[in-house]
């Protein structure tokens, strides 16, 4: 027997399909059936790798008793929250609003006749335990309240909407315009916040701050603030070193569930390690940290190898979980280690990676760190493969392999940046042999993936000029796409434009934003914008929400987006994209000047447009690229760089090469330096755009550059010290 969830989009819809419960997924049947029954509706939300999801289910919804309490007084429906970000948005704000705290699993009852919430909470466990109520229990209430106290339910269900509806107002104006002054304070106040012992930001459980250390590291290279960079490096250095980054196999965990980022929670998103594959490649880039690249590198094989797709996407995340037990396949302890590599590799890696007799996790077994680098790189890594080798055998967890938009936008652009850094080294020598975008190195797999990525995305998320939010197995859904997928896919198609030249991915990517600005731009509020279309399905109230969270706000990403195509579009196009993003950054002040540490891409984008963006234009004979390397290797973060023959794209209009040399034109803020032919004089513009405080930008980051190789070694060089 199966429910009409086996048919689903969603891998975590899928799950559920063998429930005794009546499931149906969210649509106006479910609701024309429950107003006919005169019922409510219980709307049960989650993920395919939130753990509690998956005990609520082997507890509750698997079980033919409870499954008929829920049959029997209610209509049920089961949504995934990453296929479905609007309702969960809607319906997260509600269940805060009634229980002061969210979650997942969320359990919402609604009204029939307008899907209004009028009580709500999240993980219920079968009997009465801990203060809460047991789930039968709480089902039986709402039945009987529903029935004898109708008038008190729709009351309370009209209080909630109207309070839903307040809550999504447009942000208020701020007191000050955002530029340098403001910008200043914001990183102040971040930096203030800083855990100095630990990185990071505030206390457990602890989440990767991904977009405020891309702010902070753009700040740094704005203005050369070296407590900003400090706390980048501090964090990105702690987070590599602890439990939450994958020590065999790369990736980064969910989130720590202590301040020392020891033990994490297990599962792996992929929004998470795209963000962070940004933050360590920019990190690699800017100071020339050995670890910081190999954990850049690490973290990119990790989404090649363990959620690339078959038809070339990105699958969402694999679960926390196996066989039901959290992080059964990621723990160690000593016999499992010497079991895996014989007794003196296994005693070596037990001290090395922090394997305790009293163990770290649960039941004696701990999570793998690396506090130290190895005092011998070439154990450590045969080592490393046996354990992974031996890791693999075990029971693994479960992948959601549902394609998201947004996320797969995010790892393009992120695979770009990464391809971009490593491409620039080349050799190591100033423009030599390799440095140029293609030389055949495996880096290029990078690339090719991202291309591959977008191809899928375009060719199959793209339905009649809109987007759609996700597929599996190559065929869509049938939710619509929100404004975050929009932004982040056309971010990732323009970062190619820049790394390939290539004028198809300019073109989308403008079209992807025009359809932006005509779907999700708020007319009555220049600078505000709307989660969901204008056409989209009416909901008890049109989500916004312009918070930087755990991923950066669909309002950020399309600013983001917006400031990238005014550097890269043609006149006619780029004065409209610009106005329309410092509309958005006007409208953000106010969480720059009052939450800074909940506007991280906000950071990013402002600090971005302070700087220009920087433009970067390098016309050149094919296969003459010396000076693309050297200016993707120094441009501060948020520049555009372009290489090409005269004419190729906007960038390039009307800009020759002079004296039949390689010539490079550097802009900010739509004025340009002179052009110039020497890689010398490039560099020294480039590093002039680094000026902080003191002047000599140069100097500076020479400076930083000799620190990077005194106190962040290469592996092995001086045991003990911090690595990134």
């Amino acid at each position: 027997m199966t429910n009409e969830l086996a048919d689903a989009t969603s891998p975590y819809l899928r799950q559920h399909a063998g429930n005794p419960v009546h499931w149906q997924q969210w649509g106006d049947a479910p609701f024309a059936e429950a107003r006919e029954r005169d019922v409510p509706v219980l709307l049960s939300i989650g993920y395919s790798s939130c753990h509690w999801c998956h005990v609520m289910a082997h507890e509750s919804f698997e079980d033919p008793a409870v499954a008929q309490v829920m049959n029997d007084n209610f209509v049920c429906i089961k949504v995934d929250r990453e296929e479905r970000p609007d309702l969960d948005a809607v319906y997260m704000n509600a269940t805060v609003a009634l229980t002061g705290q969210g979650g997942w699993p969320m359990t919402c009852f609604l009204t029939p006749d307008d899907a209004a919430p009028f009580y709500a909470g999240t993980y219920y466990p079968p009997a009465p335990r801990g203060g809460m109520p047991g789930f039968v229990q709480l089902l039986t209430a709402i039945s009987d309240t529903w029935a004898t106290r109708r008038d008190e339910v729709r009351t309370a269900a009209a209080s909630v909407v109207e309070h839903l509806q307040a809550a999504a107002q447009v942000l208020p104006d701020g007191t000050r315009p955002v530029g340098a002054a403001l910008l200043d304070d914001a990183v102040g106040a971040v930096l203030d916040d800083e855990d100095a012992v630990h990185g990071g930001f505030g206390g457990a459980p602890k989440f990767p701050p991904q977009a405020l250390l891309e702010g902070l590291l753009r700040h740094h290279e704005r203005t050369g603030s070296a407590p900003a960079l400090q706390a980048v490096r501090r964090t990105a250095d702690v987070m590599a070193r602890g439990g939450i980054h994958d020590q065999l196999a790369g990736g980064f965990a969910r989130y720590s569930v202590d301040p020392g980022w020891v033990v994490p929670h297990f599962e792996k998103m992929l929004y998470d390690n795209a963000l962070l594959l940004r933050v360590y490649a920019h990190l690699a880039r800017r100071t020339g940290s050995v670890a910081a690249g190999r954990v850049a590198g690490d973290c990119t094989e990790f989404l090649l190898r363990d959620l690339r797709t078959p038809e070339g996407g990105f699958a969402s995340a694999l679960d926390a979980d196996t066989d039901g037990v959290e992080g059964a396949t990621y723990v160690w302890t000593h016999d499992q280690l010497a079991a895996a590599v014989g007794e003196d590799d296994g005693a070596w890696a037990a001290k090395l990676l922090g394997v305790t007799e009293s163990g770290t996790f649960e039941a004696g077994a701990s999570v793998l760190q690396l506090r130290e680098e190895p005092d011998d790189p070439a154990r450590w890594a045969d080592v490393r493969a046996r354990l992974l080798r031996a890791r693999n055998s075990r029971p693994q967890p479960g992948r959601d392999d549902k394609v998201v938009t947004a996320w797969n936008g995010m790892a393009i652009l992120a695979l770009v940046e990464a391809w971009s850094w490593r491409a620039s080294l080349g050799d190591g020598s100033e423009g030599g042999e390799g440095a140029g975008p293609v030389g055949g190195s495996a880096e290029d797999a990078w690339l090719t993936a991202a291309e591959d990525c977008a191809r899928l995305l375009l060719g199959t998320h793209k339905v009649d000029g809109r987007l759609r939010r996700s597929s599996l197995g190559g065929r869509v859904g049938a939710a619509a796409a929100v404004l975050e997928d929009y932004a982040y896919l056309a971010s990732g198609l323009l970062a190619l434009h820049c790394a390939t030249g290539a004028q198809e991915w300019l073109t989308e990517a403008q079209d992807l934003i025009d359809t932006a600005v005509d779907l999700f731009a708020d007319p009555d509020s220049p600078g505000s914008w709307f989660d969901t279309a204008a056409d989209a399905e009416t909901l008890v109230h049109r989500p916004r929400d312009p918070v930087d969270g755990a991923t950066p706000s669909g309002a950020s990403a399309i600013t983001d987006a917006l400031l990238t195509a005014s550097a890269l579009a043609d006149a006619g196009s780029a004065a409209g994209y610009r106005t329309a993003a410092e509309s958005s950054l006007d409208r953000a002040a106010v969480l720059l000047e009052r939450a800074p540490r909940s506007a991280g891409n906000w950071l990013a984008v402002a600090e971005a447009a302070e700087h220009g963006p920087m433009q970067v234009a390098i016309a050149h004979a094919p296969g003459d690229s010396g000076m693309v390397a050297l200016a993707r290797r120094l441009a501060p973060g948020g520049a555009v760089v372009v290489g090409g023959p005269r004419d190729s794209t906007p960038l390039l209009a009307d800009r020759p090469l002079l004296r039949d040399q390689a010539t490079a034109y550097v802009c900010r803020h739509f004025v340009c330096d002179r052009p110039s032919t020497s890689e010398t004089e490039l560099r020294g513009l480039l590093e002039a755009s680094l000026r902080g405080p003191a002047g000599d930008s140069g100097a500076a980051h020479r400076a930083d550059s000799a620190a990077d190789r005194l106190l962040f070694p290469p592996p092995g060089t001086e045991p003990g010290q911090t690595f990134i």
